[in-house]
């Protein structure tokens, strides 16, 4: 529900980078949804069953592409996927709403916030108008609407769609469902961003239980949430315990994700912090340094996370030129 992106601390401290999770499990929920309406409605739209296996795979293509990390390639396929649902099966359709609901994430990963606010809210409006509000697909546009406000640092705003979600969700699937997982680690992350680290922490830890419950330790949702727990920690004075979660995050993240995703930097970024709190400058340097060249290789010049953790590394070099060369080991 989705990722990049929590600026916490104060201007002169460095800055955490933050992801709230859009599971697996959420967006195929919403495509089995959307299959289902494709079969239902089938004759009376237009639509016809080569119309759906070509929007299923050109959304699939899209998905594939920005999970992994490939945000300028994911575009084209998504952008097809919408004019072809628009034609086949009517821009107010429950097919057009679930495809603005992809290129709504795309935009928040790619930092095209704009865009990514009017996909959402255009899918939530066509959502409310086709199948109504306590809906799958509508959970999950208000999870990412709180995911949205989250990337772009507004913590208070995104917090009440994170609750709707969640009170959605826990009606449709009950409070133990992975999809009601990331929607509660979703909260947990925006509660994080206006330091309210009690119900944060806790719902943070109620969410991963339930995923390595039912994934084991080595998953991107538990690497995720031990990422922003890591990052709570850290806020909260615990930093040997931040380490630790980071390096399980990063060795998770490296292993599920390969070494050059965007959100391996994000985690590396992370525990660069803690290793300047630590005063382990030449450590977090050679993170910063690996960060670095994995966003600029992945996102626009202007995206958030490489403007923050350049930031970070070009504040370190200054501390670094202060203090005396045995103070650097």
């Amino acid at each position: 529900m989705a990722t990049s992106q929590l600026m916490k601390s104060s201007w002169k401290s460095p800055k955490l980078l933050v992801l709230t999770v859009l599971t697996l499990a959420v967006a195929a929920c919403v495509v089995a949804a959307s299959l289902r309406a494709v079969r239902n409605r089938m004759h009376g739209t237009g639509g016809g069953e080569s119309a759906k296996l070509q929007l299923r795979s050109l959304v699939t293509r899209g998905s594939q592409l920005r999970d992994a990390g490939r945000y300028k390639e994911a575009g084209p396929p998504l952008r097809e996927a919408l004019a072809l649902a628009e034609h086949s099966f009517g821009p107010n359709s429950f097919e057009t709403a679930n495809v603005l609901n992809e290129l709504g994430m795309l935009g928040k990963y790619d930092g095209h916030f704009d865009e990514a606010e009017a996909d959402y809210r255009r899918a939530l409006d066509i959502t409310e108008k086709t199948t109504g509000l306590e809906h799958p697909l509508a959970a999950t546009i208000f999870h990412n609407l709180g995911g949205l406000e989250h990337a772009r640092g507004r913590f208070a705003a995104g917090e009440p769609f994170a609750r709707r979600s969640v009170e959605i969700r826990e009606r449709l699937v009950g409070p133990d469902h992975l999809d009601t997982a990331a929607d509660v680690a979703a909260l947990a992350a925006l509660l994080d961003g206006q330091g309210k680290y009690g119900e944060a922490e806790a719902l943070y830890r109620r969410a991963l239980s339930i995923f390595e419950q039912a994934y084991g330790p080595e998953h991107y949702e538990v690497a995720v949430n031990l990422n922003n727990l890591a990052a709570l920690c850290h806020a909260t004075g615990r930093e040997g315990e931040a380490e630790g979660l980071y390096l399980r995050a990063l060795a998770s993240k490296e292993k599920l994700l390969g070494a050059g995703h965007p959100d391996v930097g994000v985690t590396l970024n992370n525990l660069a912090v803690v290793y300047k709190s630590q005063r382990r400058f030449d450590e977090a340097a050679q993170l910063y340094r690996r960060a670095l060249a994995i966003f600029e290789a992945a996102l626009d010049p202007s995206h958030p996370k490489i403007t923050t953790c350049r930031e970070n590394y070009q504040r370190l070099l200054r501390e670094i030129e202060r203090v005396t060369p045995r103070e650097k080991s």
